[in-house]
């Protein structure tokens, strides 16, 4: 099966898409706040909480592709790479504290307590609006994926990749858009029926998707921030620097991890020829890295072993 694309340096530490989708979520935060404020609706309330704490999250994805962006210096001679990382973390913890478990708990005070709803002709037209703005800025993060998945299927891309904030933006966009779909149909039932439970129940629906997705993103940033492998071209990239040099006779043993988007550290063990003295072992490492760092420009770092067993 095909590997994922190596991404472009532009869409790693490019943040068009997420001061998109901080523009598109504060225009909706606020249509949404107007909405929930004139019906009462529980559900629309529960959306705008969901907006508003998307803003933040966006806000926090800013901070983390700033800090990440920092130079290596002595007191982190390995760069600012994972703080990306740690923050795409933290939006995943607030996505499943301030926007799933609070909609969950509006969801049940509302099948407890429920309340009629009023002018859902207003409430209705500003979740249309939001599904269009959400869907727009949805479809251009699955546009970008695309353009940088390659042959690889995209469930499975979002698996592999190592843009979290690309991902992180992904996954609270669809569940935007799932989450207006299901406000929606909710609250046409309530009208519908008369029976404002089932906008209670479209409450509890969006609180269980942004529990699953901010699940799903905490798993794989976590996995992440611990020091994942870096991806499987890096190893193949080693092995074909080693094949350039009649003087490197194999690889022994390849360490890659995964410091930050587009920044890996490369550990490995290499059996050279017997014959050679100490500058010979010098310049034959040299040149290894060379070559190494021509063909996987995301090798920040590279530390070269020569040795004859594993």
């Amino acid at each position: 099966m095909s590997e994922p694309s190596k991404p472009t340096a532009d869409a790693t530490h490019g943040t068009g898409h997420i001061v998109q989708s901080l523009v598109v979520n504060l225009a909706i935060a606020l249509s949404k706040l107007v909405g929930a404020v004139v019906s009462g609706s529980g559900a629309m309330l529960a959306e705008t909480l969901h907006s508003f704490a998307d803003c933040g999250n966006q806000a926090l994805l800013l901070l983390g592709v700033q800090r990440a962006a920092k130079p290596p210096d002595a007191s982190h001679p390995l760069g600012y790479g994972a703080a990306l990382y740690f923050w795409s973390f933290m939006v995943a913890l607030l996505l499943f504290l301030g926007g799933g478990l609070f909609s969950i708990y509006e969801g049940v005070h509302k099948l407890h307590h429920p309340e009629p709803i009023e002018d859902a002709r207003l409430a209705l037209g500003i979740l249309v609006f939001s599904i269009g703005l959400e869907g727009w800025s949805c479809w251009s993060n699955v546009r970008q994926l695309n353009a940088q998945r390659g042959n690889t299927p995209f469930w499975r891309y979002l698996r592999l990749t190592k843009d979290s904030d690309l991902i992180v933006v992904f996954g609270e966009n669809s569940a935007a858009v799932l989450g207006l779909c299901i406000a929606a149909v909710s609250l046409q039932l309530a009208v519908a029926t008369g029976d404002p439970r089932f906008d209670a129940l479209g409450s509890l629906g969006i609180g269980l998707v942004l529990v699953v997705v901010a699940v799903f993103l905490a798993v794989e940033v976590k996995s992440l921030l611990m020091g994942e492998r870096a991806g499987p071209e890096v190893e193949a990239a080693v092995a074909r620097a080693a094949a350039g040099d009649p003087q490197v006779l194999r690889v022994l043993r390849v360490i890659s991890v995964q410091k930050g988007p587009n920044e890996v550290l490369v550990a490995c063990k290499l059996q050279l020829a017997p014959a050679l003295d100490t500058a010979g072992v010098v310049a034959t490492i040299n040149a290894f890295e060379t070559r190494l760092h021509a063909l996987c420009p995301e090798v920040r770092w590279s530390f070269v072993e020569p040795d004859d067993r594993e």
